[in-house]
């Protein structure tokens, strides 16, 4: 993977994560390299789902794949801002 891909996969996981994010209810105390992770993470995963179901290649934006990737971030956001909430408060 060269220097663009690695931005590239940064910029996608930064606007996964902050959509992700958007789609949970309520504030998330998550700092933004967080959110970032979770949304890299999430691209992936949701990638690989949307494969399994035979969304590889579509005649324009990839809008399933997208939904699916944003639904993934939005489970890890909450699962991450209710384990980051926890430690914070201790």
């Amino acid at each position: 993977m060269g220097v663009d891909g690695v931005f590239s996969a940064l910029a996608a996981g930064l606007v996964i994560g902050l959509l992700g994010k958007l789609v949970v209810p309520g504030r998330q105390a998550i700092p933004l390299w967080l959110t970032v992770a979770v949304g890299i993470v999430a691209a992936f995963l949701g990638t690989a789902v949307a494969r399994a179901f035979g969304v590889e290649e579509t005649s324009g934006p990839d809008w399933i794949e997208m939904a699916v990737q944003v639904g993934i971030a939005a489970l890890g956001v909450g699962l991450v801002a209710g384990f980051h909430g926890t430690k914070s408060r201790r």
